[in-house]
């Protein structure tokens, strides 16, 4: 009691004064088996508790009032209890083991303590039993306990309801080099950093919370000077959930583990598997085309950020003129020649020491992709020059790099150029792995450099005939949204003869040309050439599409006859043949009709709104070149949203499927694509070509924009003098109309030119039509076939001087032909 003798002051019994009816988990009479009962001046049982009922199996109902000898003792033992007992009640107290037996007839060992109470008229007893046999299991499992845990060279240690260290062995207070004494009572955040702290504790509180176990949950640490071991640790730590014989959590354990040399060693191995990786991706993703700056960025695909955080490529100048020969000029064999930045990628901002070559070097100016730079003769970088050895150089003074390495490419025993990469701040330097793993890539990208410089010049010359023979930019038409592609075959030495145009016509016409040389190579790409060049003089002519593929015939026979591939030489050779087909076709935007040829070409497709892809019925027409028959042209009326696609062979014909299913797979396509021009183009290639590669493809595809009704303006005229006055009227109300007011002027003394004309030199009815699309067009029509002639008026004429005015004010002038006359026009810029 307090205040007795002997008796504990509060401050020295944890919660001594704060725990009064607290009943915290984990109690020992959890977990041992304990009884209490009372015994009557009678001796017979007075009292008898849950613990003891759950003790003997028998409920107090049953057992008070009951002798407790013939109850509970082994009948050979009623005399000695029943003299013990006496003995009892006479008032000694008694502590000792009995046997004893349940309600079911097990016997068990009990350790009683006996207290006799003072009574009136004759004392009673309390009785206190444990279960002998419970409590030698729980000592022996805390000396296994106390052994486990303070013996093991992991560290154990116990967290609390509020996730305070409660207990901690010896191997883990020598890991964080504190003693164990000081750590009771402590937080994570007392004890390692913030971060890894924040982490831990957040891992405790899920466990303590969920029940799940975490296993090897990896964090930091830093052990003190005071236990021997270098600086930064890294622990493996287990956390499982303590609860009590009811369920209730009474605490979080966990098992930690240093696992620094580990760490280390899975660091080397991650390492190693991953430089076996990028040479693995090096030998996939470098060379795949026989482009040299392709390749280099190829190269710095794979390095940069796996390998180094900033990396660039320099060659020789020499190197890139596509000369086979060795590389030479001034300052090659001493390292300082001229070279050319043809990569750089990084994912640090700002490091300029490497992108202007070694830091403090003011001799080499900063190079972006595409700058040339020399380096000093006594730079490192010119010593890897000179001696296809890789260097390591001195950290310069950017504050952004740690380590730098210069390695030189190098084929065939000549050094092509040099590989610089860098690390950043916070990255590992590089060792001598690193410089062995960057050799050996820098060698693989080197020889497929290499390869690329030898098909250099022929793959130029390839490149610029091809882009030189197609149209530039996206086409514009009138009344036409116009999407094309174009793809070469897989063979990049030589160039194919496939080519389409558009070609705007006075009127609001546009001519739609696509071609075919038959054959491969520069020969089959210059007849292309030249057939394209004349389409557009042709078209120019104003001619109708069977006469311009009639003449175009006549070219194309025409081009192999002064071809002599013996040099002239007689019976030493045979005049080459060209042949090519060619689909020409003209469509007028404001009646929306388009007049097709074809010259053994195949068929255009058309997709008309809300039916079905088809293929016209367009004769096809002799190739051009083979000369004998005259073309046939068809004309059909294309309504608005309707695309019409012109296409070469190697669209929808190969080797791995016919033409007939080529066709079939096109139409398809068109049917089922998209609204959008751009995306049909895209949807229909990816749907054509999984296996392309054998042949160029050349797809023009042109889709139908009504212009508006109020666009056109036209008039009919009878042949009159009066008409000249008309048409000056009808043409300025017009363009008032349409908010053209600043053309009003030039309209009307342009008009009243060319209707005063149509009355002098035509013959029949006047029309007058005026076009509101990019320019305002005018045309005057008349019956007459005489085509209108500029000519330079003297200063005693009259006359002769209105076409000069027209071509002087009009942005552009002529004429064309029509079935019953001739149509003179002009056109003004907006």
């Amino acid at each position: 009691m307090p205040g007795q003798p002997g008796a504990p002051h509060a401050e020295d019994v944890p919660y001594a004064l704060g725990s009064w009816g607290h009943g915290a988990p984990g109690s020992i009479y959890d977990y041992i088996r304990v009884a209490t009962f009372a015994i009557g001046p009678d001796g017979r049982i007075s009292q008898w508790s849950n613990r003891a009922a759950e003790f003997f199996g028998v409920p107090a109902s049953e057992a008070v009032g009951a002798d407790p000898i013939t109850a509970f003792v082994p009948r050979e033992l009623w005399q000695r209890g029943r003299a013990r007992l006496e003995r009892v009640l006479a008032g000694e107290e008694w502590i000792g083991t009995a046997p004893y037996r349940d309600v079911s007839g097990a016997e068990g060992l009990a350790e009683v303590y006996v207290m006799p109470a003072d009574g009136d008229p004759a004392p009673g007893a309390t009785c206190l039993a444990v279960d002998v046999g419970r409590l030698r299991t729980i000592e022996t499992d805390l000396a296994a306990s106390e052994a486990v845990f303070g013996q093991t060279p992991t560290g154990f240690l116990l967290f609390d309801l509020d996730l305070r260290l409660q207990r901690v062995n010896a191997a883990f207070a020598a890991g964080v080099g504190r003693p164990a004494a000081h750590l009771t009572g402590r937080q994570p955040a007392e004890l390692f950093p913030p971060g890894e702290a924040d982490r831990l504790m957040v891992a405790l509180r899920k466990v303590l919370a969920g029940g799940e176990p975490i296993l090897d949950l990896r964090f930091n640490g830093v052990a003190p000077a005071a236990t021997g071991r270098d600086g930064h640790r890294r622990w493996s730590l287990s956390l499982f959930r303590l609860t009590g014989p009811g369920g209730a959590p009474i605490g979080v354990a966990g098992q930690v583990q240093d696992v620094t040399s580990r760490h280390v060693a899975e660091r080397e191995a991650a390492g190693v598997r991953r430089s076996l990786a990028l040479l693995n991706e090096a030998s996939t993703h470098i060379g795949s085309t026989l482009d040299l700056e392709t390749t280099a960025k190829e190269l710095l695909d794979v390095i940069v950020p796996q390998f180094c955080d900033v990396a660039t490529v320099d060659l020789y100048t020499a190197l890139l003129s596509g000369d086979e020969g060795p590389i030479s000029g001034p300052g090659v064999l001493d390292g300082s020649g001229e070279l050319r930045r043809v990569a750089v990628s990084s994912v640090v901002g700002g490091a300029s020491s490497v992108l202007g070559g070694e830091g403090g070097l003011a001799a080499v100016p900063v190079a972006e992709a595409g700058g040339t730079l020399c380096y000093p003769p006594r730079s490192p970088h010119a010593r890897a020059l000179r001696t296809g050895r890789s260097v390591v150089p001195q950290p310069g003074p950017d504050p952004l790099l740690r380590s730098t390495l210069v390695v030189p490419l190098v084929a065939r025993d000549q050094v092509l150029g040099l590989v610089q990469l860098s690390r950043a701040i916070g990255s590992e330097p590089f060792d001598a792995r690193d410089v062995a793993i960057a050799e050996e890539l820098v060698a693989r990208a080197a020889v497929c450099v290499d390869n690329a410089r030898l098909y250099r010049r022929e793959h130029e010359r390839a490149l610029i005939l091809q882009r030189s023979l197609l149209p530039p930019g996206k086409p514009e038409a009138t009344g036409l949204e116009i999407a094309r592609r174009y793809l070469p075959s897989n063979n990049n030495t030589e160039v194919g003869g496939d080519w389409f145009d558009v070609i705007p016509l006075p009127g609001s016409r546009t001519a739609l040309v696509i071609g075919d040389v038959m054959g491969r190579g520069l020969r089959a790409a210059v007849a292309m050439g030249q057939l394209r060049t004349a389409v557009r003089t042709l078209a120019m002519l104003d001619l109708d599409p069977a006469e311009v593929l009639g003449a175009l015939d006549e070219i194309a026979r025409g081009l192999g006859g002064d071809d002599d591939p013996a040099g002239g030489q007689p019976g030493a050779g045979s005049v080459e043949v060209y042949l090519a087909t060619c689909v020409y076709a003209v469509y007028d935007a404001v009646t929306q009709r388009c007049v097709i040829a074809s010259a053994g070409h195949l068929p255009p497709a058309l997709l008309c709104p809300g039916e079905p892809a088809r293929m016209l019925d367009v004769p096809p027409g002799l190739p051009l070149g083979v000369g004998g028959e005259p073309f046939e042209e068809v004309e059909v009326t294309l309504p608005d949203g309707a695309v019409l696609g012109l296409y070469t062979d190697g669209l929808v014909e190969s080797r791995k499927h016919q033409l007939d299913e080529g066709l079939r797979a096109f139409r398809t396509a068109l049917t089922n694509g998209s609204k959008q021009l751009e995306q049909l183009c895209d949807e229909v290639l990816d749907e054509l070509i999984p296996h392309h590669g054998e042949d160029d493809i050349a797809l023009l595809m042109a889709k139908v924009e009504a212009l508006p009704q109020d666009s056109v303006g036209d008039w009919r005229l009878p042949p009159e003098p009066t008409s000249v006055g008309r048409a000056r009227e009808r043409a300025c109300d017009w363009l008032v109309g349409h908010g053209l007011d600043e053309l009003v002027d030039t309209t009307e003394l342009l008009v009243s030119e060319l209707v005063t004309n149509a009355l002098r030199h035509g013959r029949g009815e006047i029309r007058l039509r005026l076009l509101q699309d990019r320019t305002m067009v005018c045309e005057v029509w008349d019956d007459g076939y005489a085509q209108p002639r500029q000519r330079r008026a003297q200063e005693t004429d009259e006359g002769g001087r209105g076409l000069q005015l027209v071509s002087l004010l009009a942005e552009r002038w002529g004429s064309r032909r029509t079935p019953k006359g001739k149509i003179v026009w002009f056109e003004l810029t907006l």
